[in-house]
């Protein structure tokens, strides 16, 4: 990554600092600052949407700054329910694990390991006793808690909020507590929760911690945030080929907060790209292309940068199959009475869902060589060829 300036620290990605003045005054102080990052192992993949967060820390460790990362091995059973419209499932503590440490072999992708403190939540609360709890749930109001827009929107349609959720914002808050943090980095659909933060370590008696507030970055289909959920993300861990094909679908609104967030493009560069685009006069397919070769350089490398918009430009653009493609065998027709198409494409990865498939399907966006599926068909409809699942999706039938 390269160093930014002040400036671009403060504003790039930035949604809102609270309080800004008196984050500069820290900033200003040279004193290291204990920046704290919290994550729910409830899944175990990043995306480019978490990107923006880790890349401001990143930005702030290079100013000698220390990240303070929190695994939420706790409240990770529990569930954050920000913007959610039920209650979640509750994960053991296996699973927590398990993903944690995926999450932390990509998190270092981004932010620097040996200016890194990892901490669990199980060290404090662990020993956390009933007393310990009923303690913490003196330092706030039920009116305070049901303000959240998620609470307050499910409490007035009638729908069942867990008490453990309600204890949520408050655990989170208690990790500031626990790691004596200076700066609180979160999403704005945390903004909430760092603030419950701001306010119990105020109560204990600590200096307020600040919070910095990122802007959730859309996904793929340009309206809702990125996330797995709605196959709408771009996962670091991803293939070169398919990083780049995904951010090449990004609807030409988003050329500028991709480059913006997820680029270190100097900030003059970035005026520039916007004017080209306001006036007409700059091309948004190259624009397009070299944010998406310098995404895929940053957590591939540059040749696989380059082959990426060459094998991009020969198969979508110009239509081309792919020379390498999985394989899969019809299977006898006996075998085939109930076996339908979204099994098989389901089955192979070409969906994440028997649902998606379906969806696509009814959507027109698979192929068979260069005819449009347009029903779920049974398999024993289908004959050799090639299979094509939207731009970048390929399986070969033999």
């Amino acid at each position: 990554m390269t160093l930014l300036g002040r400036n671009d620290v403060l504003r790039r990605g930035v949604e809102e600092i609270i309080v800004e003045k008196e984050f500069i005054e820290r900033l200003d102080s040279g004193k290291p600052m204990r920046l704290k990052m919290g994550f729910d192992p409830s899944a175990p993949d990043i995306h480019m949407g978490h990107a923006v967060g880790l890349r401001k820390l990143r930005q702030l460790q290079e100013l000698g700054h220390k990240v303070v990362l929190i695994v939420g091995d706790w409240t990770a059973q529990i569930g954050d329910p920000s913007g959610r419209s039920q209650t979640r499932t509750m994960l053991s503590a296996d699973e927590v694990n398990a993903n944690a440490q995926t999450y932390l072999d990509q998190f270092f992708k981004i932010v620097d390991r040996d200016r890194t403190e990892i901490r669990l939540q199980s060290e404090w609360f662990g020993p956390f006793t009933l007393a310990n709890v009923i303690e913490l749930t003196s330092k706030f109001t039920v009116a305070q808690i049901l303000a959240r827009d998620d609470f307050s929107k499910r409490y007035s349609d009638n729908h069942p909020i867990a008490i453990t959720e309600l204890l949520y914002p408050l655990l989170q808050a208690y990790d500031s507590v626990a790691i004596e943090s200076d700066v609180e980095f979160g999403g704005s659909d945390q903004r909430f929760n760092l603030l419950v933060g701001r306010e119990l370590q105020q109560s204990e008696g600590l200096t307020p911690q600040q919070c910095f507030i990122m802007p959730l970055l859309p996904g793929t289909d340009g309206v809702q945030k990125m996330s797995k959920s709605l196959d709408n993300y771009i996962g670091i861990e991803e293939p070169p080929n398919d990083i780049y094909g995904k951010v090449m679908s990004i609807p030409d609104t988003l050329i500028v907060p991709y480059y913006e967030w997820l680029t270190d493009v100097p900030t003059s560069e970035l005026t520039e790209i916007k004017s080209d685009l306001d006036s007409g006069s700059g091309s948004a397919m190259d624009l397009k292309k070299r944010v998406a070769g310098i995404i895929v350089e940053e957590y591939h490398d540059l040749d696989s940068a380059s082959s990426a918009r060459e094998f991009f430009e020969r198969t979508v653009q110009g239509g081309e199959v792919p020379d390498e493609i999985p394989i899969y065998a019809l299977p006898p027709q006996v075998l085939t009475t109930t076996l339908r198409l979204s099994n098989i494409l389901q089955e192979n990865g070409m969906t994440s869902s028997a649902g998606e498939a379906r969806r696509l399907i009814d959507q027109g966006a698979v192929r068979l060589d260069d005819e449009t599926v347009t029903h779920n068909i049974s398999v024993s409809e289908l004959k050799p060829g090639v299979l094509r699942v939207g731009r970048r999706r390929y399986l070969r039938l033999v």
